[in-house]
């Protein structure tokens, strides 16, 4: 009995004796935790970061009072803690590293936001992604303050952030801190335009006073305006295309308005030769048209009378309407007109005439000689032949156009 418990005891120790030397082996190898501060402790009630979580960075121009162990939110939710904060590689701005849980997903572009819990609260980092981001304000230089500021494009999330991403400069941003929204109110309100605003106020009330209707009617104008140029948007929009479309076509011949505009520096360098001429002429045109308006002028009276005067015979010219132009078409073809004229069949005219002599107008008959007869020959040489004798003067008032009786013609 004694013999077996002795057995018993040395293989316990023996066990015992191996355990302490494998521990002391292990411990041997392995290195002793570092612990640098209370900073590297978590914070209570922190984010539960997983079994699996990974690492990135934020460079921020200004970190101002964020310190390790801040919480790291998305949509205000925490998914991780920041376990570093750093001097970047510049040497002017702040690299922000984060721990954040696995299953946390975000674009390769995703913004970075410091921000503040509340009025007096802790600082945390604020993930988002692009869509979420559109219209933020980012720093416009590495070294820049919260008041030099621009707006982003909004853009498309992009791949995803995964360990060991880093955030850059140009999408990462702060809220403005209490102290500089009090400074720059106290600016306002001290050296600002706040005391200006009685005097600004004075002055629009002396304007206006008296003239509401007339303001009234300018913004009603404006209204009117302001909605038929919103009616029009298309049509500005086009002519906006227009002008682009103008301007890139410019752009393409740049060359040929080059030349034009070289072609045109001689005609311009003559009109300079000749500007000492061209104001001659000028002043020359101003004179005449000085003494052109004084003539016109003192003669206005004289020239209003002959218009009045001339008024009758305009109105009576008026009032001829299409006859006085047959007229003239009929005078200038005089005597034979265009009627006459479609009177004529054939290349010849026969005109009956039938003249009316006046009282006391003596008719002369033609002298003709009579053809001798037989009876005259026989007896030619016996005497002095007798001349016909004249036709008795025209007694009478006038005769009939188409009678044979004294006065009236023949035909032929």
């Amino acid at each position: 009995m004694a013999a077996r418990l002795t057995r018993r005891t040395g293989a316990a120790l023996g066990a015992g004796a191996a355990v302490v030397v494998a521990l002391t082996l292990t411990l041997g190898s392995c290195s002793a935790p570092s612990f640098s501060g209370i900073d590297q402790l978590p914070l209570p009630g922190g984010a539960d970061l997983g079994s699996h979580p990974y690492d990135i960075t934020a460079d921020f121009a200004d970190v101002l009072s964020l310190v390790p162990q801040a919480a790291v939110k998305v949509n205000d939710v925490p998914v991780g803690r920041v376990t570093k904060v750093s001097l970047a590689a510049d040497g002017w701005s702040a690299m922000v590293t984060m721990r954040i849980r696995g299953d946390v997903q975000l674009p390769a572009n995703a913004y970075a936001q410091l921000e503040q819990s509340s009025l007096l609260g802790e600082k945390f980092v604020q993930l988002s992604a692009p869509a979420a981001a559109a219209g933020r304000t980012t720093q416009a230089t590495a070294g820049g303050t919260a008041g030099t500021a621009r707006e982003t494009a909004p853009e498309a999330p992009q791949g995803r952030l995964g360990p060991g991403a880093a955030i850059p400069l140009s999408r990462t941003n702060r809220n403005p801190e209490v102290e500089e929204v009090l400074g720059a109110l106290s600016m306002l309100l001290n050296g600002g335009g706040v005391s200006q605003l009685k005097t600004i106020t004075t002055e629009l009330n002396k304007a206006i006073g008296g003239r509401e209707p007339e303001v009234r009617s300018m913004l009603q104008r404006v209204n009117t305006l302001v909605t038929d140029l919103d009616g029009h948007r298309g049509d500005i929009t086009d002519a906006l295309d227009g002008v682009n479309r103008l301007s890139a076509t410019l752009a393409t011949r740049k060359e040929q308005v080059g030349t034009v505009l070289t072609g045109l520096s001689p005609g311009l360098k003559v009109l300079e030769d000749q500007r000492g001429s061209l104001m001659t002429m000028l002043k020359s045109l101003d004179t005449l048209s000085t003494v052109a308006v004084s003539t016109i002028n003192k003669s206005k009276d004289d020239m209003v009378a002959d218009l009045k005067a001339i008024a009758p015979t305009l109105q009576a010219l008026a009032d001829s309407g299409k006859d006085l132009p047959d007229s003239l078409q009929v005078l200038l073809t005089y005597p034979f007109s265009d009627e006459v004229l479609r009177g004529v069949k054939g290349d010849y005219l026969n005109v009956y005439l039938s003249v009316t002599a006046a009282p006391g107008t003596q008719l002369i008959p033609p002298l003709t000689t009579p053809s001798p007869s037989p009876s005259s020959s026989s007896t030619a040489g016996t005497g002095p032949q007798k001349a016909p004798l004249g036709l008795p003067p025209v007694t009478g008032s006038s005769g009939s156009g188409s009678g044979s009786g004294p006065g009236s013609g023949g035909r032929g």
